[in-house]
């Protein structure tokens, strides 16, 4: 009998909410494959609670390299703003730790290709947060979906329509490019949009509106697009912290089957709904409803992906290419957006203007420079 694969030993860096809330609960659930040995927070009373509501001997310290150098954990979990995120990846990765970062990993795709280099140099591993592709629902869609029992994909919705009011852009890094990357095509819809690439595959060709609104932000609240995938299915997508009545949302229609997933922000198996086409036999429709098992999508689904992909010595999902892919999405849709023309797959590298920044220094939308 193979022993058990040992403890990791974990270290978290900022202990806000997103940490408490989501990270702490998902080493719980995985305390027989994890061990919590330190966290990082400039906050000393913030760290301070954060270590109580912890337990055990979680180790304190203010700045991640002093945290680096005295523990040299396994894994490190990133819950700090966005700007901080790619500093904070590439130190944890040259130190030997796998990372698992809160979306967006980094600002730009550019800042994705030096932890591209990062990785490479170091030999571990990188995972963006983008726990919605987990748990048993979104699996099951998935092998239904890319198998072909449902049919050819043809037409697809993905809409996030939040609602943020003014207290939200008070918190200052919130609504500039510098420190968060965007609106909330970066900082919201991007959960569900991750999705749909993860159902649907490859894009081709977006085209998009972007505008601010109502907040008085540098970057947009509201944003649309209209998106021509590889297997030629056409979707709209649409971000928005305008909206009153809160919802997530994907609906995709294939040739024998319309597969609807509704929630907020998170799901299980009872909120995907699968529709068969008039020409579909009842006990073939049958045989599409949800799994056994019903896990819904969560950190905890993702850390446990994460420590399977550490057991085997292999890349993460949620990692790569793969992230890269739907980072590579947000700056398409912005640049379709704020230039007013089609984005095509791959166009955007060095010496585009929205490779180093999602705003692409538009005139319209950069950010301004202050006196």
């Amino acid at each position: 009998m193979s022993p058990l694969p040992a403890r990791r030993r974990v270290a978290v860096v900022g202990t806000g909410a997103i940490v408490s809330g989501s990270h702490l609960p998902a080493l719980r659930a995985h305390s027989d494959r994890t061990e919590l040995v330190a966290a990082v927070d400039v906050d000393q009373d913030r760290l301070d609670l954060f270590r109580e509501l912890a337990g055990g001997e979680v180790a304190g310290y203010t700045t991640m390299d002093a945290m680096l150098e005295a523990v040299r954990p396994d894994l490190v979990l990133i819950g700090t703003p966005p700007s901080l995120h790619r500093e904070q990846t590439i130190a944890a990765l040259k130190s030997g730790a796998w990372v698992l970062c809160e979306k967006p990993l980094t600002l730009s795709l550019a800042e994705y290709d030096e932890i591209a280099a990062a990785e490479e140099a170091s030999g571990a591993y990188a995972s963006v947060v983008f726990q919605h592709r987990y748990g048993s629902g979104a699996a099951h869609a998935r092998e239904l979906i890319t198998s072909g029992e449902l049919g050819a994909p043809r037409v697809a919705h993905c809409q996030t329509t939040w609602h943020r009011d003014a207290a939200y852009y008070a918190v200052p890094w919130r609504g500039k490019w510098s420190t968060e990357g965007g609106g909330p095509t970066m900082g919201h819809g991007i959960h569900q949009y991750d999705l749909l690439l993860h159902l649907l595959g490859p894009w081709t060709e977006i085209r998009a509106m972007a505008a601010r609104l109502v907040h008085d932000t540098e970057s947009e609240d509201v944003s649309t697009a209209l998106v021509r995938f590889e297997n030629g299915a056409l979707a709209t997508v649409v971000n928005s912290v305008l909206s009153p009545d809160e919802v997530s949302r994907i609906r995709i229609d294939c040739a024998d089957a319309t597969v609807e997933l509704t929630h907020l922000y998170g799901h299980r198996n009872e909120d995907w709904v699968y529709t068969p086409a008039p020409q579909v036999a009842a006990e073939r429709a049958e045989a599409w409803r949800t799994p056994a098992a019903d896990v819904p999508s969560s950190h905890t689904a993702q850390l446990g992906a994460l420590l399977d992909a550490y057991d085997n010595g292999v890349r993460p999902p949620n990692s790569g290419s793969e992230a890269r892919a739907t980072l590579e999405f947000a700056a398409a849709l912005y640049k379709a957006a704020f230039t007013g023309s089609p984005v095509h797959a791959g166009e955007i590298g060095p010496g585009d203007p929205f490779y180093p920044a999602m705003h692409g220094d538009h005139p319209n939308w950069a950010p301004k420079e202050r006196a």
